[in-house]
């Protein structure tokens, strides 16, 4: 395989800076890497290394902000198992206000209404942002950075509406070392009323200002995390990315409602008898997370330079092929939260080993030598009728399946349904 070293490029808050962020909104970006690498020896490995915003990555797996990144010994054993990145929980500046209830999860099994058996492919949590002190925090972010220098840590942060409270917060993390900040514009629940997490990122004139004040005072990459809860998710992500952001991460959990225990009558998960809607993750969501981030890699390709902006998928990832998915759908990282919580940190050997069996098969030398390859064919089902009635034509043969609705029988139902499934 063609030999590629990468340079860390743009942001070095320990360092010296290759650009200034305070230059907005005539800042010249630092490029993203994006050379495309062939292999000359079809036998050789794969590589998973990413430079995203001018910050390398070994690989594209990032640890998603949740428990997964709630402390310094859970932290660095994912830089121990060799995750790319870690996305620490999400961190305010009044951490007293934050209280946590427990039970705080509950989870939906391929199977009947409450059965302990069959695999899991939902989950629900009604936890809130992190409930250590912000100076404990701190101190184990400039822990991790001495430790591990060379290893990309980004700090999740979320405030109220308050220009203040949002610039201090960003210098205090800014001081620890970290390497990039992802705001929480996405929380589904806990403290709306104090305009914090998705009241701030469901509300574009609210978004475009308190970006216009956190890309104002930051000097580290910024991503915006979106909310899935809204109609058109490229609304907000193109206020983000125009307010100078330099990434949107998506898709963060659905609003929902777990279910009813049929024995108790309670909802899930019961807390003291009661619960409340909380963001539904796992398996369940991948296809969701999937269409919102194909808008939103659509928007960033048709109307910014590619390559100056990146965009962090999420949702459901358990395996390197739905990474692959997110990846082929232009993003440039996969977070993993909800899987790291079910099947451990080890995951990302799993992860890496089935991404790199994925790009031997087709040829692929890097993560830009496919990064986007399946948007092109996403389109609207006006086109879609237009280019069977051609393909028809052109092969002059029935399709495959029913012609029309009137074709339908009782007794062949069943049969042909499936005459005009994909897959």
């Amino acid at each position: 395989m063609a030999s590629l070293s990468f340079t860390r490029v743009g942001y070095n808050n320990r360092n010296s800076f290759a650009v200034t962020r305070h230059d907005r909104p005539n800042l010249t970006r630092p490029c993203r890497v994006g050379l495309k690498v062939f292999a000359s020896d079809s036998h050789a490995e794969a590589d998973l290394s990413v430079c995203v915003n001018g910050l390398q990555m070994p690989n594209p797996f990032v640890i998603g902000s949740g428990p997964p990144g709630t402390n310094y010994t859970v932290m660095k054993r994912a830089f121990d198992e060799g995750w790319g990145a870690v996305i620490a929980k999400t961190v305010s500046l009044d951490a007293a206000k934050v209280i946590n209830v427990t039970p705080r999860y509950a989870r939906l099994r391929a199977g009947a209404n409450g059965s302990a058996k069959g695999q899991i492919i939902g989950w629900e949590n009604i936890e809130l942002i992190s409930d250590r002190p912000l100076e404990t925090m701190l101190k184990e972010f400039k822990q991790l950075k001495e430790e591990y220098p060379d290893r990309i840590l980004i700090a999740s942060i979320m405030e109220e509406y308050d220009k203040a409270a949002w610039e201090e917060l960003i210098d205090r993390v800014e001081q620890t070392g970290i390497d990039a900040i992802e705001i929480n514009f996405s929380c589904p629940h806990g403290m709306p009323e104090r305009k914090m997490g998705a009241a701030i990122g469901k509300d574009c004139a609210l978004l475009e200002e308190v970006c216009g004040w956190i890309n104002a005072k930051a000097t580290v990459p910024v991503w915006a995390k979106m909310t899935p809860n809204i109609t058109d998710i490229t609304e907000p992500a193109r206020v983000a990315l125009s307010s100078g952001c330099e990434g949107v991460s998506a898709i963060n959990t659905i609003m929902s409602v777990m279910g009813i225990n049929l024995d108790t009558l309670r909802p899930e998960p019961s807390v003291e008898g009661y619960s409340t809607p909380g963001g539904y993750s796992c398996k369940a969501v991948h296809p969701i997370a999937l269409a919102k981030v194909m808008n939103i890699a659509k928007m960033i390709n048709s109307e910014f330079n590619d390559k100056e902006y990146s965009l962090s998928g999420i949702g459901g990832v358990e395996t390197g092929g739905d990474a692959a998915e997110f990846i082929l759908l232009g993003a440039n990282t996969v977070q993993v939260c909800t899987g790291v919580m079910m099947h451990g940190y080890g995951l990302v050997k799993k992860l890496s080993a089935e991404l790199k069996d994925f790009m031997k098969k087709h040829n692929f030398s890097s993560i830009e030598d496919f990064r986007g390859a399946s948007l092109q064919y996403f389109t609207t089902h006006t086109d879609l009728v237009r280019r069977q009635r051609e393909a028809i034509q052109e092969r002059k043969a029935v399709k495959k399946g029913l012609q029309s609705d009137k074709d339908w029988t009782g007794d062949g139902f069943v049969k042909e349904t499936e005459s005009m499934v994909s897959n």
